[in-house]
């Protein structure tokens, strides 16, 4: 089946959509009356999601339910603390922590007896009480899955589900009825801006580089994502990858392009898997090649993958490991959008920024706009980690606070442990302290803090870290992934940590600190890329807010 237009895609999706509507919400009334979702992201499957899936599926034949019970997988629900999770259907029931030796009880006593495993529901941290319905836990509740709405909800390797849920209508909403200047306007209307780390306005980097003349062009999905402790990119990549095929290929409209790249690293096996089905399922059904919808753009997407270099996250750097060359940045201008892939046009987005892009064409500019505060618009992910309850992946309105995120979203500090600081930005960003945890969450105000947006990271630090060893941590990260193509990320890089070390080892003096502060300005001001030149961030930010730690070091 090859669909043409948009009144066959319209049909597949009334097709698909009762079927989907059925699995989520009714009582079935032909065989399957019973389903049961199981997360299948990479953070589950490492806590033998599965082999919970593999048992479900024959104890399920073993008492003869095959035919009235399916088990599906899905991506991350995003709660990686409660891993692994899985939620039956229709009943709205679930269930976190299951392991393989779980799956008799949730057959034999919720499915075939109609009784709820009560011990493996969700206990709340603080209250201690347990719920079944995931809507009503803490750490769901002031979340707002945007760039994540189909994550936890459809099976990633069906591309039916996902047409079920709208898919594919934004890329032939734009194909059909809209010129590529009106697309770029609705883009630009609804303020996305690239959620990489760089924060440049979306609809702009599209502009600039239709307007480049050539004859050949490209759009590439950045999706190295290799910040210690994120997982935002990957998680969209493994539970909903038409979405990016989807926006892609509305990009590559856009700019004029007829072949698209995704740079992922090769350590994303299941990324990789689940967009190699994506990318075969699309091209049997017409929504990549040639002619798409009827028309007479042609579009196909192939993977570039990377061998794990944080620096190949700046985007001239991806590109040269694109062409097979060293992945190292490249001096701007020219920008990407004026010379980049072979010379050609080249229009570079990260996973989360595309992730967007089929909602704002079917919902509209205001709708994405009306999400976030006046300067940083719609949602954002973050990878919730470090010294938190709740640790996983949470998508927020911009404007959010981050003792929100904290308290609300994470469940506060364990063990009654005291909140001390907060890295955001990953190791490119900076620590934000308590009597800042009220600063609300866009690009602006995190700068004005000393940190950064970056692409997600958030870090929970409490009153046992030292942050003079925390500093030395995010240092020694950078240091090892700077390329040294420029003398102070490959020099002044090295000098920070040997500092760092003199002062943890409690030979160094005052003037030292001094010199510690004056190299890291001199190396932010001075680097060739992003990467070094946000590397001296932590020490920065360490120094400016716990200097009483950085002293009480010295000799």
């Amino acid at each position: 089946m090859v669909i043409k237009s948009l009144d066959e895609l319209k049909k597949t999706k009334e097709q698909s959509g009762q079927k989907l509507e059925l699995r989520m919400h009714q009582k079935a009334t032909g065989k399957i009356t019973k389903n049961i979702i199981v997360c299948a992201g990479t953070g589950c499957v490492a806590s033998d999601s599965d082999k919970v899936i593999k048992n479900l599926q024959l104890i399920i034949k073993a008492r003869g339910q095959e035919d009235t019970v399916k088990v599906l997988k899905t991506g991350c629900f995003g709660f990686c603390e409660q891993g692994p999770i899985l939620k039956v259907e229709p009943d709205d029931i679930f269930y976190v922590q299951v392991g393989p030796k779980d799956a008799k009880d949730i057959v034999d006593e919720h499915i075939i007896n109609g009784n709820i495993v009560e011990r493996l529901l969700y206990q709340d941290v603080q209250t201690k009480e347990r719920t079944s319905k995931q809507t009503d836990m803490g750490f769901y509740k002031k979340q707002k899955r945007v760039a994540l709405r189909n994550c936890g909800l459809i099976d990633p390797e069906d591309i039916y589900e996902y047409i079920a849920l709208g898919g594919y209508e934004a890329l032939g909403k734009a194909i059909k009825e809209m010129s590529r200047d009106q697309v770029i306007e609705i883009v630009k209307e609804s303020g996305l801006r690239g959620r990489g780390g760089g924060g440049f306005p979306t609809g702009l980097k599209w502009e600039i580089t239709k307007k480049q003349e050539g004859e050949e062009k490209f759009i590439i999905c950045n999706a190295d994502e290799g910040d210690p402790g994120a997982f935002m990119d990957r998680s969209i990549l493994e539970g909903d990858p038409h979405s990016i095929l989807e926006a892609m290929a509305i990009g590559a409209y856009v700019i004029g392009a007829s072949k698209g790249i995704i740079y992922i690293r090769a350590e994303y096996p299941l990324a990789i898997e689940r967009l190699e089905i994506a990318l075969k399922q699309a091209r049997e059904l017409g929504l990549l090649g040639y002619n798409i919808f009827g028309s007479q753009f042609s579009f196909d997407i192939v993977i570039k993958y990377g061998a794990g270099a944080f620096v190949c996250g700046e985007e001239t750097a991806l590109i040269n490991s694109c062409e097979g060359k060293r992945g190292e940045p490249n001096y701007k201008p020219p920008y990407p959008a004026e010379e980049g892939y072979w010379g050609h046009p080249t229009c570079v987005n990260n996973v989360e920024t595309f992730a967007n892009v089929p909602l704002i064409l079917t919902k509209g500019a205001q709708w994405f706009a009306g999400l976030g505060t006046e300067k940083s618009k719609g949602t954002k992910v973050f990878a919730l980690a470090g010294n938190i309850n709740n640790v996983g992946l949470v998508e927020v309105p911009m404007g959010i606070t981050l003792r929100e995120i904290i308290y609300d979203i994470g469940g506060g500090i364990p063990n009654g442990k005291k909140f001390k600081a907060i890295q955001t930005g990953g190791p490119s960003g900076g620590v934000i302290c308590e009597k800042d945890l009220d600063t609300i969450i866009d690009y602006d105000s995190l700068l004005e803090k000393g940190s950064m947006m970056g692409s997600g990271g958030l870090i929970v630090m409490d009153e046992d870290d030292n942050m003079v060893e925390i500093a030395k941590f995010y240092l020694e990260f950078t240091m090892d992934e700077a390329c040294g193509k420029c003398a102070p990320g490959r020099i002044g890089t090295k000098r920070l940590h040997e500092m760092l070390e003199k002062i943890l080892n409690g030979e160094a003096t005052r003037a030292d600190l001094d010199a510690l502060k004056q190299l890291a300005f001199a190396v932010k001001d001075t680097s060739l890329c992003g990467l070094c030149q946000t590397a001296p961030n932590p020490i920065i930010s360490t120094m400016k807010h716990f200097s009483e730690e950085y002293e009480a070091q010295l000799k």
